[in-house]
Formats: C-alpha cells, structure tokens, sequence
C-alpha cells in the first residue's frame, strides 16, 4: 500500500468506523436488551418462559423479511440515506418497546422491530466493502462488530441500573430502560446524514488523489470466481453454505446471549450486579476478537480460524454444562462466546472475496437472513427447553449442537473457497 492509499485509508477509518460501530452498538443493544426487560417484564405481564424465548427470537422473522428488499433499496438509494432510514425508525420502535402490555404486544413490537432493523449489519457490511481493500476489512470488521460485545459490556450495567428506577415517574423500570436505550438511534440516524458518504467517489473530505487510489485498489483486487449479478449469487453453492454456517454459529450466540442475565440470576439475586457479571465475558471477547481478527488479516486463512471459532464455542458451552451451575461454568461459557464473537468478525471477510456489485448487496442480505433465523431459533429453543426440563443445560447443549454444525460446514466450505 503506497503513501496515498495509506493516508486515505486512514481518513476513511476515522471518518466511518467511529459512527458505524456505535450504530452496530446500539443496534445489537436494542434487540439484545430483552433479556434484562424480562428480570421485571416477565412477572409484569405475565409471561412463561417459552412465551418469552418465542417473543424474544420472533425479531428475527420480521429482520428476515424485510432484510433483502432493504439492502436492495440500499444499493438503490445510497448508504448514507438508507442507514440513517433504518437507524430513525428502529429506534422510535425500541423505545416504543415501553408500550408492551402482554404476550401478543410483546410479539407485535418484537416483529416490527426485526423490520425496521432489517438491512442494517448487511447494509454496513456492503459499505464497508465500497471503502476498504481487502487487507484491512478483517481488522475493520473486528472493529464494527465490538458492536455485539462492547453493547453488552455497556449495556449490562445500565440496563441493570434503569431496571432500578422502577415505578419513578410512574412507569417500570424496564419500560425507561427500552425509552432511554431505544432513542439514540435515532438521533445517531439523523447524524448519518451529514457524516457518512456512498463511495469513496463523492467523498469531500477526501483528495482527488485518494480517491482515485482507494477505487483503484479495491477494483483491482483479485476474486474467486467472482459473482457480479443477484440471481446467480443466491444460486453459488458458497452463499448457501455461508448463509447456513451463520445460522449455526448465529443460533449459538443468540440462544446464549437473551438468557444470560436469566442464567446469572440463578445464582445472584442484584439485577445491578447480573448487570455487570453478565458484561465481564463481553470484556474478554472484545480484546481477543480483534487479536484474532488482526492474526487473521496476516495470515489469510480466515476460512480455517472460522472453523476454529466456531468449534471453540462449541467446545466451551458443553465444558460449561459439564461444571453444572458456578464460576468453573461461567468460565467456559466465556470461552464460548470468545469463540462466537470472533467468528463473527472472520466470517464477513470471507464473501466480499467473490461477491461484487448488486450480487455483494443482495447477497450479503440473503445469507444474513437466513443466519438470523438463528436469532430466532436459539432463544426459543433454550426457552422451550428450559420449560420443559426446568433447567438451561439441555437449551446450552442445543447450542452447542447448531456451532458442531456451523464447523463442519465451514470445512466444506473450505474446499469451495481455497484461498478464504
């Protein structure tokens, strides 16, 4: 990379990463925050278990939904218009969250936010592609995606905290939690407007010279059977193996994820302390994705570290039920989820090698709606589960099952993308 492409790469990153990844925050925090809600909501209301792992997962049948005609309308309007879209409405619905009443409210809501959350991640996915070369979408990605932990490591403390101004004003503390959550993202949505750019192409703030350079370089990296067209990317065998592998290891992460304060709740009764317990994994994971993320970027084997992480989450959620309830299980709960959060990151490196154009727009949108299905999948089946045998062990070794999965298809995959 010579001087010119260096100097914008970094004007790029200081221009985008910073709004993209407290918009990837808010937006795993908005959907993810249920499961402090239900530590007060759950009695409120009157909801069962399974009432809730049904509502909590439902979001993603609605993000599934809308998610390909969203990115389509992306790549038809422009990022920078159709993020800041996404990002008002979600939020007006996240906090319109408050006005839950009862189970069917509460699968009503979750629905309607799934929609206007859909396109989101693909959508900044898609964009990213349009800015960085190939060499640094690894580690920028790592970056985006502290999104998932960083929301939690942040988001278990004040959840736990707004849960405490129960009755103040008249309302429960879990309705201001989803009012105070929910709000910024639409203010962080009109701040897209002025903020973000479609391409490097009609970008102010960057030189001519930059610019020039940056669309040269992406435009000439080299790709594996590249695919430039919609209909044929959702037809390559690759998509469809990445669409179910994010499934898999999606289901894992989601099925965790919602019931951990729940499951932390077991042993502690302070919801502002399951607030900060709930964030120390988070913590852990946040520092070791991007380590990986950054050997990965070196080494360009993201196909098989995919296959690692997801066999390491596997790995630490059955070691976790193994050690029943206590900090020996918490610890290699941690341990799964290390290996989930990284996956994440490596993971959506891997399409932009053989996706271009529309087909990178549509495609990216298909195989993440279809892997957040798992969004769905995983909190219902642990939900399920956890009515039917009365403990979590069952629902963690589900999960454990869907990331077993998610690693022997990442294997195939590998012989389908050679150099991933």
């Amino acid at each position: 990379m010579n001087e010119i492409e260096a100097a914008a790469c970094r004007k790029i990153t200081w221009r985008l990463m910073p709004i993209l990844t407290i918009g990837y925050i808010l937006n795993y925090l908005d959907r993810s925050n249920i499961g402090f809600a239900a530590l007060q909501m759950n009695r409120e209301i009157g909801l069962t278990p399974a009432q809730f792992g049904f509502g909590a997962g439902i979001l993603s049948v609605g993000y599934c939904l809308f998610e390909i005609p969203s990115n389509l309308a992306l790549y038809r309007f422009g990022g920078r218009r159709w993020l800041a879209r996404i990002m008002i409405t979600w939020g007006l619905v996240a906090a319109g969250c408050a006005l839950i009443v009862g189970w069917r409210s509460f699968f009503v809501l979750r629905v309607l936010l799934g929609l206007t959350e859909a396109g989101f991640f693909p959508g900044v996915a898609f964009l990213m592609s349009q800015w960085f070369p190939a060499e640094k979408r690894t580690r920028m990605l790592a970056i985006l995606l502290l999104g998932v932990p960083v929301s939690s490591i942040i988001g278990g403390p004040l959840s736990g905290a707004l849960l405490g101004l129960d009755r103040f004003g008249g309302l429960s503390g879990w309705q201001w939690m989803f009012i105070i959550e929910g709000l910024p993202a639409a203010l962080l949505g009109c701040a897209m407007l002025w903020v973000l750019a479609d391409r490097p192409a009609v970008a102010a703030w960057l030189t001519p010279e930059e610019r020039i350079a940056i669309e040269d370089r992406i435009a000439s990296e080299p790709r594996h059977h590249e695919v430039a067209h919609f209909w044929v990317a959702l037809k390559d065998p690759r998509v469809l193996l990445l669409a179910l592998i994010q499934f898999g290891f999606t289901t894992g992460s989601y099925g965790i994820g919602i019931w951990l304060p729940q499951i932390i709740k077991t042993a502690i009764r302070s919801n502002l302390t399951v607030g900060f317990v709930s964030a120390v994994p988070y913590v852990i994971a946040a520092v070791l994705m991007l380590v990986w993320a950054g050997y990965v970027d070196r080494s360009g084997r993201r196909v098989a570290h995919l296959a690692l992480t997801c066999g390491l989450g596997a790995a630490g959620l059955l070691l976790s039920i193994s050690f029943g309830v206590g900090w020996l299980s918490f610890l290699w709960l941690t341990v799964a989820l290390i290996g989930i959060t990284a996956a994440r990151a490596i993971f959506w490196a891997i399409p932009a090698r053989f996706l271009t154009g529309i087909a990178a727009a549509g495609g990216l949108a298909f195989i993440n709606s279809i892997g957040t299905l798992g969004g769905f999948v995983g909190p219902a089946v642990v939900g399920w589960l956890r009515d039917a045998t009365g403990s979590f062990s069952a629902g963690l070794a589900g999960m454990a099952g869907f990331l077993v999965l998610s690693t022997l298809l990442t294997l195939i995959l590998g012989l389908l993308v050679p150099r991933g």
